[in-house]
C-alpha cells in the first residue's frame, strides 16, 4: 500500500529532514498537503511554519529522488504510510516530531494491536538478560501483547525471537532503511518478523544507518509502545533515551531486576528514583494493565523453551588489554618501533553548530552546553529551567545528533562524524 500524497511527504522529508516538528504542523494546518505543495513559494512563505532557510532548501530539492524511493517501493511490495494517511497509528501522531512517513515490510495491522510493550536494553547482553528478555518476548507474545523493540544484538533481538517463537506480534523499528543489510546476523529474523508482524523505520528502504538515527528511531518505539520494558541499561546506555522520551509520554516503564553490575546500573536507578516499575516477570507487567490479556493457554515463566536461544547475537565487548597480556590471550603484541609508531590525528574540539533548527528554549540549552561536560542539575539552576523541562529538551538535542551523554547526567556537544 502507498498512500496517496506519499510523494508529497517523502519530498519534504528529503528537503526538511526525518526528524522535524515543521512536518507535523504543516499536517495540522493543511487538509490536504498538496494545497502547500501546489501553492509553491508564496504559500511556503506565507503559512507562518517556514523560514527562509527552509524555503531555500525546498527550492533545491528535485523530486528524482522521492521518484526513485517510490520505485523501490512498488518493486520490494512496501508499504508507504503517511501522517495523513487512515492506517497511520495515531498512537505516534501524539509524539513530539511523530514521522511524516513511514516504510513498512510486513502487516500494518501489527501497527494497531490493542496492547504493545516495548523491549529495549544492552547490545552486549549477558545470558541473564537475553534469557529474560527472550522469555518477556514470548510470554506476552503468548497472552496476546505485541512487541515492539529496534532489531539490534543483544536484549533486542532476543525478545523479537521469543515473540516469534510463540508465533505472536512484534515490530521492529529500525535506525536505516528497512532494505538495508545493516546487522546481517539478523537478516532472517527480520524476514521472519514481516509474516506476522512488521519491519518498519521512517528512513527510506536503502537509507545506511547513522549515529543520530538511533536516538531518532527511539521516540518511535517509545511512541508505538503502552508500556516499556528496559533489560539490562547502563549509565551511558542508548535505551534511557527511549526510557526518557516514554516518561514524557506518560507511557508505563518497567525494569527487569539487576546485579550490581555496571551494566545494570541505569536501570537499576530508575527503579531506585520511582521511575520504574520493577519486574521479574511478564504478569508483573500485566498486572499493571489489569491483567486484560489472559494467557490462551497457562504460561509459566520457567517453563518456556530455548530452542533458538544459543543463536541469540550479541555485540562482544573489547578484550581487556592487561588480560590480553598476562593470559598471552589474543594476537601477540608487535613490538613499537620509532619507524612503525604513528602520531595519532588529535580530534577538533567540538563547535556549536551554525543555525541548528531549535525553538528559543532549546537553543538557550544547546549554547550553553559546550566541550566541557555540563550537568543537568547545573544547566537547569543556570538558566532556571525546570529540571524535567531541560530533561526534555537534551533528549531533543540527543536525538538530533547535537550533543552527547557522559557518566553521571553529563553532556557535551557533539564533535563532528
Amino acid at each position: 500500500m502507498i498512500s496517496e500524497n506519499a510523494a508529497h511527504w517523502i519530498w519534504l522529508t528529503q528537503a526538511l529532514g526525518y526528524n522535524n516538528h515543521k512536518l507535523f504542523k504543516l499536517y495540522e494546518l493543511y487538509d490536504d498537503i498538496s494545497e502547500f505543495i501546489k501553492g509553491g513559494e508564496r504559500e511556503w512563505k506565507y503559512c507562518g511554519i517556514l523560514n527562509m532557510q527552509d524555503i531555500t532548501k525546498l527550492k533545491q530539492t528535485d523530486d528524482v529522488i522521492t521518484k526513485l524511493i517510490l520505485e523501490r517501493c512498488e518493486f520490494f511490495d512496501y508499504s508507504v504510510i503517511t501522517i495523513d494517511d487512515s492506517s497511520y497509528p495515531d498512537k505516534l501522531r501524539h509524539i513530539y516530531a511523530p514521522p511524516a512517513v513511514l516504510y513498512l515490510e510486513g502487516q500494518i495491522s501489527a501497527l494497531d494491536m490493542p496492547l504493545t510493550v516495548g523491549v529495549v536494553g544492552t547490545r552486549t547482553a549477558s545470558s541473564y538478560g537475553t534469557t529474560n528478555s527472550y522469555k518477556f518476548g514470548y510470554a506476552l507474545s503468548k497472552s496476546g501483547v505485541a512487541t515492539v523493540s529496534g532489531g539490534a544484538l543483544g536484549v533486542d533481538c532476543a525478545c523479537h525471537r521469543g515473540s516469534l517463537a510463540a508465533n505472536g506480534v512484534t515490530i521492529c523499528v529500525r535506525g536505516c532503511g528497512i532494505n538495508h543489510p545493516y546487522l546481517v546476523e539478523n537478516t532472517k529474523m527480520r524476514q521472519a518478523i514481516t509474516r506476522q508482524g512488521a519491519v518498519i523505520s521512517e528512513y527510506p528502504p536503502d537509507e545506511a544507518p547513522k549515529p543520530y538515527h538511533f536516538p531518532a528511531r527511539n521516540r518511535i518505539i517509545a511512541g508505538l509502545c503502552d508500556g516499556l520494558l528496559v533489560i539490562e541499561a547502563g549509565e551511558k546506555s542508548g535505551s534511557l533515551i527511549t526510557v526518557n522520551l516514554a516518561l514524557e509520554m506518560g507511557k508505563e516503564i518497567f525494569a527487569l531486576l539487576g546485579n550490581n553490575s555496571p551494566r545494570n546500573k541505569g536501570s537499576n536507578e530508575r527503579i531506585k528514583e520511582g521511575t520504574a516499575i520493577p519486574v521479574t516477570d511478564f504478569m508483573d507487567i500485566l498486572a499493571v494493565f489489569n491483567n486484560s490479556f489472559p494467557a490462551e493457554e497457562e504460561v509459566s515463566f520457567d517453563a518456556i523453551n530455548f530452542a533458538d536461544m544459543e543463536g541469540i547475537p550479541v555485540k562482544h565487548r573489547r578484550k581487556d588489554k592487561a588480560s590480553e597480556k598476562t593470559t598471552g590471550i589474543g594476537k601477540p603484541q608487535k613490538k613499537k618501533t620509532a619507524e612503525t609508531k604513528v602520531e595519532k590525528p588529535k580530534k577538533a574540539k567540538p563547535v556549536h553548530k551554525e543555525n541548528p533548527d531549535l525553538t528559543e528554549v532549546q537553543k538557550k540549552v544547546y549554547d550553553y552546553i559546550s566541550d566541557v561536560p555540563s550537568n543537568i542539575d547545573v544547566i537547569a539552576s543556570d538558566l532556571h529551567i525546570p529540571v524535567f523541562k531541560v530533561l526534555s529538551i537534551i533528549t531533543q538535542l540527543e536525538m538530533k545528533g547535537l550533543i552527547t551523554a557522559l557518566n553521571g547526567r553529563n553532556y557535551i556537544l557533539s564533535s563532528e562524524e
